[in-house]
């Protein structure tokens, strides 16, 4: 895994490096779950991308994403959030009630930054989820198979991306 994030640094030379909701290595070098399921077997060891470069920006909700590494000491310490958090760190921590929307949130700032929204649209995002939701992804918080996001459903979650669309609208009048 080194050695392949290696090669797709080298090739790739990113400016900036994002993981949204990205689950990340523990101080024990496993992967764990917002259920605190040991899921090492089927993580890939995407941290090693993170790992020494200058401009990497993480996003996450519960502790165990790559970035929540900046806050491993104060994690633990919090009941709410997974007892093995996350040790990669990064540059700049994004921290949301719900990853995506800390995703959305990064968007529209660099939606106000380049004068255009680059938002998806709130219909396109519904029609993402229920397509992974057919295709066996399951909630974060519950771990069914339902039409939402971390315990928030389909239109909750739309609405926080309808409401920076309202916003970056009102900011281009």
């Amino acid at each position: 895994s080194q050695k392949f994030a290696r090669n797709i640094l080298d090739e790739l030379q990113p400016a900036v490096i994002i993981s949204t909701e990205r689950c990340g290595r523990t101080a024990s070098g496993q992967y764990f779950n917002m259920a605190n399921r040991d899921i090492t077997d089927y993580t890939a060891k995407v941290d090693y991308l993170f790992d020494g470069q200058e401009n990497t920006v993480g996003i996450g909700d519960g502790g165990n994403e790559i970035g929540m590494g900046n806050l491993a000491e104060q994690i633990k310490n919090v009941t709410t959030l997974v007892k093995n958090p996350a040790v990669t760190r990064v540059n700049k921590l994004i921290i949301a009630s719900v990853s995506n929307w800390g995703a959305y949130g990064l968007i529209a700032s660099l939606s106000r930054l380049r004068g255009s929204n680059l938002l998806p649209s709130v219909e396109w995002e519904k029609e993402i989820i229920r397509e992974m939701v057919v295709r066996g992804v399951v909630d974060g918080m519950s771990g069914e198979k339902k039409l939402g996001v971390d315990g928030f459903d389909l239109e909750q979650n739309a609405e926080i991306l309808a409401q920076l669309h309202k916003l970056l609208a009102a900011d281009a009048s």
